[in-house]
C-alpha cells in the first residue's frame, strides 16, 4: 500500500510518500510544496495563487507516485481565527486535489501523529524528524515540514485499519439466546 501524507500550510504544504508492506515501512519521496511565488504572481492574487500552487503541487505528487491513500493533518485552532481561516483553506485545497484524483483521505491531529511515531503527544518538531528518520532508515532527518507528512503517512500504516475498524458501523443484534432468570438477561 502505497501512503501519501500531507502537512498543509498556506506558505509551505510538506508531503511524504511511503510504502507500507505489513509492519515494513519504505521510504519512497517528500518535500515541500511553498507557495512564496503567488504574492509576485498578480494576475492570481496572493490568496488564491497560493491555493492553486497548493492544488496543483499535491494533484502533481499523486499523479507521479500513485499513492492509494491520503492522511492529512487535521487543523487545530490558533490563538489568531484569521490565521486559522487561512490553514484552513490550504488544508481544504489540498485535500479537494486529493478527492479530485480518487483518493480516500484520512485524518488525524498532530497529537495522534506523534504519540505514535515519537511515544508522547507534546514532541517537539526535532523529535519527530529523528523518529522518522530512524523508522524510514534515512540518511539525515527530513525537512520539517515534509517529516510531519511522513509521520502522518507512518502514523496510517500503522494505525489506520484500528481507526477504520473503531468509526465502522455496526447494526445492533438482539440476542436472541438469552434466558430471564431472576430479572437479568443473561
Amino acid at each position: 500500500m502505497r501512503i501519501l501524507g500531507v502537512d498543509p500550510g498556506l506558505q509551505t504544504t510538506g508531503f511524504g510518500v511511503i510504502e507500507s508492506e505489513g509492519a515494513r515501512l519504505h521510504y519512497v519521496a517528500s518535500g515541500t510544496i511553498r507557495t512564496s511565488g503567488a504574492a509576485n504572481r498578480a494576475e492570481l492574487g496572493d490568496l488564491p495563487g497560493r491555493l492553486k500552487i497548493i492544488f496543483d503541487g499535491i494533484a502533481e505528487i499523486t499523479e507521479r507516485y500513485q499513492p492509494s491513500q491520503a492522511s492529512v493533518e487535521i487543523v487545530f485552532v490558533n490563538v489568531n481565527p484569521q490565521s486559522t481561516l487561512l490553514l484552513g483553506q490550504a488544508r481544504g485545497a489540498a485535500i479537494t486535489a486529493l478527492v479530485a484524483r480518487g483518493l480516500v483521505v484520512h485524518e488525524y491531529t498532530a497529537l495522534q501523529m506523534k504519540k505514535a511515531v515519537v511515544g508522547h503527544g507534546h514532541a517537539k518538531k526535532e523529535q519527530v524528524q529523528v523518529m522518522v528518520q530512524r523508522l524510514l532508515n534515512l540518511p539525515s532527518p527530513p525537512g520539517k515540514d515534509a517529516s510531519d507528512a511522513l509521520g502522518l503517512a507512518i502514523m496510517h500504516a500503522h494505525a489506520g485499519a484500528s481507526f477504520a475498524a473503531y468509526t465502522k458501523e455496526t447494526a445492533l443484534k438482539r440476542r436472541t439466546h438469552a434466558q430471564f432468570k431472576g430479572g437479568r438477561t443473561y
